[in-house]
């Protein structure tokens, strides 16, 4: 039956009165939209808390890594340089460099164009020896300088080509370098094959340890050479000026030639201690505040944190302060406050980084101890942070689990009142709808009868 809004003076707005019925219908689901709004923040404060405890797990792990740390000192950077990693030895060392390492470098006699044929036949094969392998390339009828640079390139056998303009009447001359340094690294010879063109044989030939010396038209500019140097008085040699085995666990970087011994100086990496250690005390810092916040209760008229009263919450918050109260043992350092690290009165830990030196500098292997030994702060930490963040059966999880299983119960509650709903709708639309008809009829039926008696 078709919607009646009015009729007459006694009609009724069936379309407002409706929609106000099903307003106050509607009452329970609003009210579980709200519980589902709800249970969703508390979620995504979990969330927040998740991305927190990793970031804290992090540099827990950091901390704990950070005691396995060397540092190495140059005297002078402008000669060498150095790093070192978990497996150096402390020590000072004197170094004395007396060659670095260097690459074969040759030139070719200069052309007067980089783009006219060189090659008048061909093809031509080519063997270039680098490092005491052999590769052929073709050069073929035809090419010019620069096609013969991009050969040579082409074929990545350790070697690159260039094409430097020295000026003059024939200033392109085609340069070639080892790719790496060292005399196992070295361009032995470059010998074009019988049958191949004499202007490339003019151009490549280098041979030089192969008679007759005509055999040799590439000029060599820098020899391969090894570096050469003195550990504590003992000969090294390195292909390289990147030295990884001279020193256990150090990394050399050559520069120079020394003209005095210069000094390296390897030492636990207290810094990176004292750095670690403070990232550490901001990660907590950041947790626990959130923590805080998040689980507040309310006062005063001020509405509490999206978690106040969660026992997940107060769960994590009582792990973290009974591990904090447990001591460390296997030596003579068992609390966070004997290196410096203490708690303030607002909850939050504050790093004294003189403190935490100076118990680095006197014994550093219980201050290792205190973080790292399996009773150490930064292990047993990091088993919670796991324990709490587990995609699994982490704390977490099992909360956010629960609460989206709420949210499921409650979305079901709502899909089977909305269909009530429909139905409600429609009854009230009818039922009022109807009502109209009847007072529409009731009013013509009084106007008719008033009409009648004021004839009479």
């Amino acid at each position: 039956m078709a919607t009646t809004s009015s009729v007459g003076s006694a009609g009724l707005d069936v379309p407002t009165l409706v929609s106000q019925l099903m307003a106050i219908e509607r009452q329970p689901i609003d009210k579980l939209n709200t519980k589902i709004s709800s249970y969703q923040t508390k979620i995504s404060s979990f969330g927040t808390i998740s991305g927190l405890v990793s970031s804290f797990q992090t540099a827990t792990q950091s901390l704990s890594s950070s005691f396995q740390g060397f540092s190495a000192a140059s005297s002078d950077t402008s000669i060498f340089s150095a790093s070192a990693a978990s497996t150096a030895v402390a020590g000072t060392y004197s170094l004395n460099i007396t060659a670095l390492a260097q690459a074969t470098q040759l030139a070719a006699a200069g052309q007067a164009s980089d783009i006219s044929a060189i090659a008048a036949t061909g093809p031509s094969t080519v063997t270039f020896t680098v490092g005491g392998i052999n590769t052929n390339i073709t050069i073929a009828a035809g090419a010019t300088l620069q096609n013969i640079r991009d050969t040579i390139n082409a074929a990545n056998m350790g070697v690159t080509a260039t094409i430097v303009n020295s000026g003059g009447a024939t200033p392109y001359r085609l340069a070639i370098s080892s790719n790496s340094t060292g005399v196992s690294n070295a361009i032995s010879s470059i010998t074009v094959q019988a049958g191949g063109d004499a202007s490339v044989n003019s151009l490549l030939a280098y041979a030089p340890t192969v008679n007759p010396p005509a055999l040799v038209t590439m000029t060599q500019t820098t020899a391969a050479q090894n570096a050469a140097f003195t550990v504590n008085g003992i000969a090294v040699t390195s292909a390289s000026n990147t030295v990884t085995t001279a020193i256990q666990g150090v990394t050399l970087t050559l520069s120079k030639v020394t003209a005095t011994p210069a000094t390296l100086t390897v030492a636990r990496d207290t810094g990176a201690v004292s750095k670690a250690a403070s990232s550490f005390v901001d990660a907590y810092n950041a947790l626990a505040s959130k923590l805080k916040s998040l689980s507040a209760f309310g006062s005063g008229g001020t509405s509490g944190g999206a978690l106040a009263g969660d026992g997940t919450v107060r769960l994590m918050q009582s792990q973290l302060r009974d591990i904090f109260n447990t001591a460390a043992s296997g030596g003579t350092l068992t609390s966070l406050a004997q290196v410096g690290i203490a708690f303030q009165a607002d909850g939050t830990l504050k790093l004294d980084s003189s403190k935490l030196n100076s118990a680095m500098a006197s014994n550093f292997g219980d201050v290792t101890n205190l973080f790292s030994s399996a009773t150490g702060f930064a292990t047993r930490l990091d088993t919670w942070a796991t324990s709490v963040i587990s995609s699994g059966n982490g704390l977490i999880a099992t909360r956010t689990q629960s609460l989206n299983t709420t949210i499921k119960g409650y979305n079901d509650q709502i899909n089977k009142l909305e269909i009530r709903m429909k139905a409600l709708q429609k009854q009230y639309t009818t039922t009022y709808s109807n009502l109209n008809v009847m007072l529409s009829s009731m009013n013509s039926t009084s106007a008719y009868l008033t009409q009648q008696l004021a004839r009479l």
